[in-house]
């Protein structure tokens, strides 16, 4: 038989740097689910949420494993080294959730009422997830584009803040969704609608990245991003303002938190989350349209 040109299996895939990280975050993510599914055990929303961080990360972790171990990602039509940088900075952001979530509700120290061997295990449990996220951020680390580097735009600096900003946004609706009120003035629908359309448009652009689309002649998709990055700027400065005034003034709101208020149903608390996040995002958004001036985006790889 005639060689083909080149090995069917792609040793480095596993043997690299970046495929070391992701054979422990497979290995890591498979062992914090097990240990909670087998007797660490979870509950409500809180429980559900670190769960499906572990098995959807792993579930891709072990298909990027497997299409570069094997050649099949170049069958896909997406741009590869965009999706991996991608997916490796939204499971870094998922799993050190995950890896604080689940220690604040479900470990103890004490064994009552739970038992020692429950303990022992969301404990063990506990710290895999903070390994797992370490593997990510490792994989983030050592994909991250260099300076000079010809790299996918999702690895840059700008493309990765993108994730970031998506993953503050989701923090951001979920506050408002837990009676935040936001709907008592025309000024905190504004802010709304500031978080909905940027997060929209922040997910088009990964899209559009990670799918190979950003080479389009008809589309001059760089320029795009940038004025949409300073667009979004100006709008999360108009919601930094507004959003504090309307929740927080005296006139308008409550400048501290109501003594009555319930632990975990407060509007309040979920006002203060957006109005933390908004700057948080606000900041983000800044730093994005800084290194957006610095870079140049490559579709292909």
């Amino acid at each position: 038989m005639e060689s083909t040109g080149g090995p069917y299996l792609n040793t480095a895939a596993v043997t690299s740097p970046v495929g070391i990280a992701r054979l422990l975050q497979m290995t890591f993510g498979c062992t914090t689910f097990s240990l909670v599914a087998h007797q660490g055990g979870f509950s409500a929303a809180y429980g559900t949420f670190c769960m499906f961080v572990w098995t959807f990360c792993f579930a891709i972790t072990v298909f990027i494993i497997a299409c570069e171990f094997t050649h099949l990602h170049s069958c896909l039509s997406i741009s590869w080294g965009n999706f991996t940088a991608a997916f490796a900075m939204l499971a870094t952001l998922m799993s050190v959730t995950a890896a604080v979530i689940y220690p604040l509700y479900f470990v103890q120290l004490g064994c009552y009422p739970i038992g020692c061997e429950v303990r022992d295990f969301r404990i063990a449990a506990s710290v895999f997830a903070g390994l797992l996220f370490i593997a990510y951020a490792t994989e983030v680390f050592l994909t991250r584009a260099k300076p000079g580097q010809v790299t996918s735009y999702m690895a840059t600096v700008s493309g990765l803040l993108k994730i970031v900003q998506a993953f503050v946004a989701c923090i951001i609706f979920g506050a408002l969704v837990n009676d935040s009120q936001y709907s008592k003035y025309v000024a905190t629908q504004w802010c709304v609608a500031v978080y909905s359309f940027c997060f929209v448009v922040t997910v088009v652009v990964v899209a559009f990245s990670v799918t190979g689309k950003t080479a389009l002649p008809w589309f001059p998709f760089e320029r795009s991003v940038v004025v949409y990055t300073f667009g979004a700027v100006l709008l999360y400065v108009s919601a930094a303002v507004v959003w504090p005034v309307f929740c927080f003034d005296s006139k308008y709101g409550s400048p501290q938190r109501p003594g009555l208020c319930a632990k975990g149903r407060c509007p309040w608390d979920s006002q203060l989350v957006v109005a933390i996040f908004t700057y948080v995002n606000l900041l983000l958004y800044v730093v994005d349209l800084a290194y957006s001036q610095r870079i140049r985006f490559v579709s292909h790889l």
